[in-house]
């Protein structure tokens, strides 16, 4: 199968578990909100697709379920969840396709798209809210609040990609050794 109808097939794939794994903690807002679910896809399609598709999919999902379900709320949050999930899915795909084939690439990808993405979100809050998203509310929804969240993409992600990579899904996405 060619290359782009699979990246559009798993990117699709992506997309569509963005609409659907909210819905199993959704019934649990605190919780939910805090283990992020939508990230995951995001993450996975970066790592299998690369970094043009974990853009995509990551700045249409938030928009996209707050369109269809309510959630994230439009406006400043889907917007900006919008600019942190293209972060993350773009910042993944493309770190693990410049570092080397080893497992701790996956981590460095993941932890830094994690980071920037978090960052991305601060500052398209600011953008949007101005001096009223202060440092504190920035460390405490970027950071304090999501802790439940990293650890679970921190646990869950990289075992995934690393299975995934062994079984031929993201060897296209990755570099050769030289």
């Amino acid at each position: 199968m060619n290359r782009n109808l699979k990246c559009l097939v798993y990117a699709a794939l992506c997309l569509a578990l963005c609409m659907v794994l909210p819905l199993l903690t959704g019934q649990i807002p605190a919780i939910g909100k805090r283990l992020s679910p939508m990230h995951i896809p995001v993450f996975l399609c970066g790592f299998l697709c690369g970094w043009p598709w974990g853009l995509a999919v990551g700045a249409i999902a938030p928009i996209l379920r707050s369109a269809l379900f309510g959630m994230p709320a439009m406006g400043p949050d889907a917007f900006s969840m919008a600019f942190e999930l293209a972060a993350y899915g773009a910042i993944a795909g493309l770190l693990y396709r410049l570092l080397p084939r080893k497992p701790w690439s996956v981590y460095v990808s993941l932890i830094a798209a994690m980071l920037a993405g978090r960052l991305v979100w601060g500052l398209a809050k600011w953008a949007m809210l101005g001096p009223s998203f202060t440092p504190e509310l920035f460390l405490a929804g970027a950071f304090v609040n999501a802790i439940p969240g990293i650890i679970l993409h921190i646990v869950l992600i990289p075992p995934i990609v690393l299975a995934l990579n062994k079984a031929g899904f993201t060897e296209n996405n990755r570099r050769t050794e030289p």
